[in-house]
């Protein structure tokens, strides 16, 4: 399945502010931040991009941000949804731009007070009319309101099936802390965690415990995509896209897809992995490190057998003898990951793909030359694959 897409794109910039609790600013503030220093990071002038692209639920217009920053003309500019399932979406527009010339310089970022403004993580209510929250309103007379609640009933169906354990999912949350350990910009950041301290931690939707649960938190993060030709004369090395996509399938949902016959896979992750893997001409052998969607530590099991690293149900033993920490099988979300350095929508796992790829991670394993990444889980999503150039 050879794309335009194959070795076109690269990433050649990364931008992002401090993450925090309370950023004192606006999210056009950290997003501005984080634009202009992917911007900078690329070694290029701001007039040069010409294009930007978000997510619907950002709250930033992008004709506010290219005024703020300095941008010029724009030729490209566009918004995905679905939350953190836009993640790679934005990559995938930004490369479709340049791949067909519509745009030479394109800039994706997410800009959001997470945790001192809107919290993603207190879930629905019935303030706002819209066809998700008609969709949820099915559920909300069971109490399910929140994302941990819906992702708890996939998790407790895929443990009764499986046999995974809640110490099977703390050594997800505790490989991920120890790499936010060395991350300055990590919530995690010098703060320890054991399986004791895990298993005592408080449930938050059974049986999701506190350290399951990704953070909330403000801040930006961008990326500069261009041609692979262009990036190579820029100041950062290139990641080189070997392959970008999206997906959704057959009975999906908003984080609510229960009534397909089977609960305990993703069938959107794996059409994502399909296409990934064809448009790259690599395969699960080949990936050397990971940053997988980790709003949940149970969507980690689900995405590795997606993604062909184990067989359906095996993901609690390819983990147990510390298959995603440093010198492991794979190492995931170095940074630490939605669980540990941050909640910037998934952006943020895109741009620690990139830096493993530059070799400047601060946990950098060796022999990087491949890194797969993924969007949300539990929802339209999709997947990349980051090269050497």
């Amino acid at each position: 399945m050879s794309t335009a897409l194959h070795n076109t794109a690269a990433i050649a910039g990364i931008g992002q502010t401090t993450y925090s609790k309370c950023s004192g600013v606006s999210e056009l503030a950290l997003a501005c931040e984080a634009v202009s220093r992917a911007i900078d990071d690329a070694g290029i002038e701001p007039g040069e991009v010409d294009g930007l692209v978000t997510y619907t639920l950002d709250s930033s217009d992008e004709v506010e941000v290219a005024n703020s920053v300095g941008l010029g003309d724009l030729t490209l500019f566009s918004q995905i949804n679905y939350g953190g399932g836009a993640a790679v979406g934005l990559v995938h527009q930004a490369a479709m731009a340049v791949a067909t010339g519509s745009a030479k310089n394109v800039v994706v970022w997410r800009g959001m007070n997470g945790r001192s403004g809107k919290r993603m993580g207190q879930g629905v209510s019935g303030t706002i009319i819209s066809s998700d929250i008609i969709h949820w309103s099915w559920y909300m007379v069971y109490g399910m309101l929140t994302p941990a609640s819906w992702i708890a009933a996939f998790t407790t169906r895929y443990m009764h099936e499986y046999g995974a354990t809640s110490e099977d999912l703390g050594r997800i949350a505790i490989a991920q802390r120890k790499f936010a350990l060395n991350n300055p910009n990590a919530a995690g950041y010098g703060r320890p965690l054991t399986m004791d301290d895990y298993l005592a931690s408080r449930l938050v939707a059974e049986p999701l415990r506190l350290y399951d649960c990704c953070q909330e938190t403000d801040g930006g993060c961008a990326l500069l995509i261009t041609s692979v030709e262009h990036a190579r004369d820029l100041r950062q090395k290139p990641a080189v896209i070997r392959g970008v996509c999206q997906a959704s399938s057959r009975g999906q949902e908003q984080m609510t897809s229960f009534y397909r016959d089977d609960m305990t896979s993703l069938p959107e992750m794996e059409l994502a992995a399909r296409q990934v893997y064809a448009q790259s001409g690599l395969g699960p052998d080949d990936i050397d490190a990971a940053c997988l969607y980790d709003a949940f530590t149970s969507e980690i099991l689900v995405q590795l057998e997606a993604f062909g690293f184990c067989a359906r149900g095996e993901a609690k033993d390819f983990i147990a003898d510390g298959a995603l920490e440093i010198g492991g099988r794979l190492p995931n979300n170095t940074h630490g990951g939605l669980l540990s350095e941050g909640y910037i929508h998934g952006v943020n796992n895109i741009a620690e793909g990139a830096r493993l790829i530059r070799g400047t991670s601060c946990n950098q394993p060796e022999g990087v030359e491949h890194v797969l990444i993924s969007s949300g889980v539990g929802v339209p999503t999709g997947a990349m694959i980051l090269g050497q150039a």
